[in-house]
């Protein structure tokens, strides 16, 4: 899985560092950073979470492509 975020739309919660903060940080500004993008099984589920918490709806998941 990666993770996609939009920090134009970011309104600076916070909520993604609290339930995630081995995947997420705030800058200065408090917009979300991405720490890691690319997430093993264990962050998965704590990411999903944060994917339903974001108020702005500022971060998203996108299923790894094999082949």
């Amino acid at each position: 899985m990666h993770v996609n975020v939009n920090a134009e739309s970011c309104i600076g919660a916070g909520q993604c560092v609290l339930i995630a903060p081995e995947v997420f940080d705030q800058s200065d500004d408090g917009t979300v950073v991405v720490l890691v993008e690319s997430l093993d099984d264990p962050a998965q589920a704590a990411v999903r979470e944060v994917v339903r918490a974001c108020p702005s709806r500022s971060i998203s998941l996108t299923e790894s492509r094999s082949g």
